[in-house]
């Protein structure tokens, strides 16, 4: 876990071997998660993030794409 991440408000969603977290408040809702991969990121189910639903590089691909930095990800 990223405690600086944590503390500035992002919102962890741990997986096996990729940890992802969101800040709901900078996203742009640009969309490029959802399009960018909806078994990772879905937002008709909760939680919206899966991490071990596909693999470490596909998240990392997907979240290199967010524009506001609303996403990140951290490796274990």
């Amino acid at each position: 876990m990223d405690k600086e991440l944590i503390e500035a408000g992002y919102r962890l969603y741990s997986g096996e071997k990729i940890d992802v977290y969101f800040k709901t408040e900078i996203c742009q809702h640009s969309g490029n998660c959802v399009r960018g991969n909806s078994q990772l990121f879905n937002l008709k189910r909760k939680p919206w993030i899966m991490t071990d639903n596909v693999d470490v590089q596909t998240v990392q691909r997907v979240i290199d794409t967010c524009p506001s930095g609303a996403l990140k990800y951290r490796l274990k």
